[in-house]
């Protein structure tokens, strides 16, 4: 199966986006005061940055061409704004559902645990990192799963700190547990994208 391996912080610098939004804290020097937000780069003309808006939601999200072209065409043939369904239905994705919920600390990492087995949905094991969620899903760290390192980190007077969930999404922590409330909302969606510019790009 094909990855993305494209380093970080470099890959985000170029997109124009911070690594925060792929869970890492790491700076770029476009965060500098020679450079305050990239304000040297050249303008982009309407193709790049229709492409631009592109390449950040597959690379944010893990995603390939293949995958993407195909969201968008089902997004283009449902109901609703193609941009915002689009969005949407990617947000669904287990591993990002996982990143969230607050169970991995970067998406990369989520989709490596769906990967190896170690969430339920429904009680039922799903290791598919694309597998779209619903309201009403109840998901959750596997039995054998929970005495890791990855999950230990999360219970206990050491865990680690992290921020709620998105409105959709119901977390219990001495579970393990979370639940999808709703379909995400184009506005629960933080990443800074103009979808309208990937529908041109697609629309040509």
């Amino acid at each position: 199966m094909a990855k993305n391996m494209q380093p970080i912080v470099k890959r985000c610098k170029a997109l124009g986006i911070s690594p925060a939004y792929m869970g890492y804290t790491a700076k770029t020097k476009s965060d500098t005061i020679r450079n305050p937000k990239g304000q040297m780069r050249r303008k982009q003309g309407e193709y790049a940055m229709q492409l631009n808006e592109k390449q950040k939601v597959k690379f944010v999200y893990g995603i390939l061409e293949k995958q993407f072209r195909t969201y968008y065409e089902k997004a283009a043939k449902a109901p609703g704004q193609t941009g915002e369904v689009l969005l949407t239905t990617i947000e669904r994705r287990l591993d990002n559902v996982i990143y969230r919920l607050g169970f991995a600390m970067t998406r990369r990492e989520a989709r490596q645990a769906v990967n190896h087995g170690h969430f339920n949905v429904n009680g039922k094991r799903v290791d598919i990192p694309s597998y779209l969620v619903k309201p009403g899903d109840v998901i959750e760290v596997c039995e054998k799963s929970r005495q890791s390192a990855m999950f230990k980190r999360l219970t206990g007077e050491d865990a680690v700190v992290l921020p709620p969930p998105p409105k959709w999404l119901e977390k219990d922590l001495s579970k393990l547990q979370g639940k999808v409330l709703t379909m995400p909302a184009r506005e629960d969606i933080d990443l800074p994208v103009e979808e309208q510019l990937i529908v041109e790009l697609y629309s040509k």
